[in-house]
């Protein structure tokens, strides 16, 4: 039977799907990817594919539409269907890599309880508009905190390769789902993904930052499901 295999970004775990979870369960098994082991998007996907059934639609969320990619190129054959959510084909910028770096080293370098994510990367993920949401910010600390200091470590240091050049390759159907008020990824990153995929179908949801699972769930839900029936 064929599965949705649902893979979170940085610092996030199945949580990140748990408002849109009951909409999408039709259209299960859902497995949800785990990608808080591994030192690198192919490492990471190897990881996920021992967890995926015969045959599967992938969704791919920031981070983990990188990974879907990266599964994609490996089993093609398998993948159904794919929908990439709030995420890029882009590299990491050498600021990026430089910041990250050195917030891998701090993290390194510090003994005591991790305290999960900061207020202001939080504040980040989400709209201008819901920053300061403290139910919001209370999932998204609690799920930096269940996935843990050494997974976020090794998460920052990671390197995200530009795959632009590979996306004419995707065959399958593919969903490019961005976020109106995204301040961490660019419309035209979206934009980029769904001119250089093969019939990919661009749509943006108003009203929502980063996290679009968790501050959008019900537009994110009624969307994917309506695409899913309709490729069904």
């Amino acid at each position: 039977m064929a599965g949705l295999v649902l893979l979170p970004g940085v610092m996030c775990d199945a949580g990140l799907w748990q408002k849109v979870e009951s909409d999408l369960s039709p259209f299960g098994p859902l497995i949800f990817g785990d990608l808080s082991q591994g030192n690198s998007v192919e490492e990471m996907a190897e990881s996920v594919l021992q967890q995926c059934p015969a045959t599967f639609t992938l969704v791919g969320f920031s981070m983990g539409g990188f990974v879907a990619r990266e599964i994609l190129r490996r089993v093609p054959e398998r993948v159904e269907r794919l929908i990439l959510i709030a995420t890029s084909s882009q590299p990491d910028s050498e600021r990026a890599r430089r910041a990250k770096a050195a917030t891998a080293a701090a993290l390194a370098s510090t003994s005591g309880p991790f305290r999960g994510l900061g207020q202001k990367a939080i504040a980040l993920s989400l709209s201008a508009k819901r920053a300061d949401d403290e139910a919001l910010q209370a999932v998204i600390r609690a799920m930096s905190l269940r996935v843990g200091r050494e997974a976020y470590r090794r998460q920052l240091l990671m390197t995200r390769r530009g795959d632009t050049a590979l996306l004419k390759q995707i065959s399958c159907p593919t969903l490019v789902v961005a976020a109106a008020d995204d301040r961490m990824r660019t419309m035209a990153e979206s934009q980029t993904l769904c001119d250089n995929i093969p019939h990919a179908t661009l749509e943006v949801i108003a009203g929502s930052g980063h996290m679009l699972p968790l501050e959008q769930p019900q537009a994110l839900a009624a969307l994917l499901t309506r695409w899913l029936r309709n490729d069904a």
